[in-house]
């Protein structure tokens, strides 16, 4: 009885999705609009002296904080 009702149930929801009437669909109004093009071709001179470190090893920073350890990285003994 239980597999009856839900069998007419799925079937009445099922009927009821079908048989909405979708309306027309609206149609959308395209703007379109040009492109404007500005070139600003200004060249500025800078007189700044900085001074630019050098380092014996590239990226030697970096390699020092990605090779840190843990205490979980630590082998115990069994």
């Amino acid at each position: 009885m239980k597999t009856l009702l839900t069998l007419i149930f799925v079937l009445f929801i099922g009927m009821a999705a079908q048989a909405n009437n979708v309306g027309q669909e609206t149609k959308v109004e395209t703007v379109t609009m040009g492109i404007v093009t500005v070139l600003n071709n200004k060249v500025s001179v800078k007189t700044e002296n900085k001074v630019a470190r050098l380092y014996m090893f590239k990226n030697s920073r970096i390699k020092k904080e990605l090779s840190f350890t843990t205490k979980m990285n630590k082998a115990k003994l069994a």
